[in-house]
């Protein structure tokens, strides 16, 4: 059941993505919602589900990008692995956490983007990549990640009453 709230609010996270969040670039980058939601949903304790939240939030991305479907998959899922192992191991702040993974994690997204892009056949200078595409992705998607840390928490604690602080 607590699944079923993935599909909604991810939906909603793509078309919010590539109507508004695509308008607003940054030299040729622009900010990966799903990417940036995923890393805090996953930073969230008691959810158990966000592998399949990241399988989810690829399918819908998949639709709606030119991106090869294997590379968003691939990048989303690395994102759910890295929020996992930095939430169990070294990380007790929350908030640094959700900066360290949405740096990581759209740095891991980028690189298999490329890689993918590159492996299809796509022309692309590694420089010009990153000054154009990377690290203004990079900013954006820092900027987005303390709200979004925020709305995911919310939304942890109403879709895992048992675990919300009193």
């Amino acid at each position: 059941m607590r699944n079923l709230v993935a599909f909604p609010i991810l939906l909603l996270g793509v078309l919010f993505q590539s109507a508004v969040l695509s308008q607003l670039r940054l030299v040729a980058g622009f900010a990966d919602f799903i990417l940036v939601w995923l890393a805090a949903w996953s930073l969230q304790e008691q959810v158990d589900s966000a592998p399949q939240w990241a399988a989810i939030g690829a399918l819908f991305t998949g639709f709606v990008t030119h991106v090869p479907a294997i590379a968003v998959a691939a990048g989303y899922f690395s994102v759910v692995i890295l929020a996992k192992l930095l939430s169990r191991r070294v990380w007790q702040a929350p908030i640094l956490a959700m900066l360290a993974v949405t740096l990581l994690g759209t740095i891991l997204v980028q690189a298999e983007t490329y890689l993918v892009l590159r492996l299809t056949g796509t022309p692309l200078p590694l420089l010009g990549s990153l000054t154009a595409v990377t690290i203004p992705s990079l900013i954006l998607n820092l900027l987005l990640a303390i709200p979004v840390f925020a709305w995911a928490r919310d939304l942890a604690a109403w879709t895992y009453p048992e675990f919300a602080q009193a």
